[in-house]
């Protein structure tokens, strides 16, 4: 037997000390002794960690694996009320579709009774068609592509990332469907060359998701490192950790050069320095947990990041 004392995270101070528990004990062993200590915490609420800012501990991995034999000190934290991930995932998802869907349909209602007569540029159909397409996609994988290695996540997330793409998705559509809207500079070379890029990086995005499903078997939280398989589109493994992170990149750099518009460039900008940053967290945990992952291997683009 050994001694776990579960301290607070913030104030540092014991909470509940365990001595029935043994190095080949797990994380989720403690978890359910906390359960007994505390019945009204759901197990979906409770974090531990080795250090009071270090990585969350997964439930599989055991006291002995931490480092820990004859006495261990575990840091506590109350993760909140929680919401499935794929309910967060819907919801964050269907509002950019509709929002859009809305002022490309209903111009009326935005931009007055006349705006529905006002004739719309070939380009506007097509950034509606690929904006919703985008987003149904997304919809679509989340139902049958991605499997999910918690179950749920802080419910202040939904508001958070509902907010991020709600705004964004106003933003760009009330410009691109403006009645003022002005097409391309370089005409239809500029749309289709913008249009190949975005059906390439959606393409690209949807084969990785596919090949991280397949990682990944169903109820399981296995972890493996992904290496390009057959599919092309999984070549990009070859010099990222993180390529679904650069197709989309590349699908809304293609958007912003099809339509010509700052906003859905501001869109792409702020899109790609957020999936950078999960790229890296992602490529920093790859090497800690994985001691033979490729070295080569840069977060998000090749060579560079």
């Amino acid at each position: 037997m050994m001694e776990v004392d579960v301290v607070s995270s913030k104030t540092g101070k014991s909470i509940v000390t365990f001595n029935n528990l043994t190095p080949k004990s797990t994380i989720y062993d403690v978890k359910k002794e906390y359960k007994k200590f505390s019945p009204k915490l759901p197990f979906e609420r409770q974090s531990l960690r080795k250090e009071a800012r270090g990585r969350i501990l997964k439930d599989e991995e055991t006291l002995s694996s931490l480092g820990f034999s004859q006495q261990a000190v575990l840091y506590f934290k109350d993760l909140g009320p929680q919401i499935g991930w794929k309910t967060v995932f819907l919801t964050e998802y269907t509002g950019p579709l509709v929002i859009y869907a809305l002022l490309y349909t209903r111009p009326a209602l935005i931009y007055g009774a006349d705006a529905a007569s006002e004739p719309r540029h070939l380009v506007v159909d097509i950034a509606a068609g690929c904006w919703i397409f985008h987003y149904v996609k997304r919809l679509l994988e989340t139902l049958f592509v991605h499997r999910f290695s918690h179950a749920t996540m802080p419910i202040r997330n939904i508001f958070k990332n509902s907010g991020y793409y709600y705004s964004f998705a106003a933003y760009v559509a009330y410009y691109v469907n403006h009645p003022l809207y002005t097409p391309p500079t370089y005409g239809k070379l500029q749309i289709y060359g913008g249009l190949a890029a975005f059906l390439i990086g959606e393409l690209g995005n949807f084969s990785i998701h596919v090949a991280l499903r397949n990682l990944r078997p169903k109820g399981s939280k296995t972890r493996m490192i992904p290496y390009p398989g057959l599919n092309p589109f999984t070549w990009l493994f070859h010099f990222v950790s993180c390529p679904n992170y650069t197709y989309e990149t590349l699908s809304w750099i293609g958007f912003t050069v099809m339509t010509q518009c700052l906003p859905a460039g501001i869109f792409t900008f702020v899109g790609f320095y957020q999936m950078s940053v999960w790229s890296l967290g992602k490529l920093s945990n790859y090497r800690k947990e994985f001691k033979d992952f490729p070295r080569n291997r840069k977060a998000i683009l090749p060579f560079i990041l």
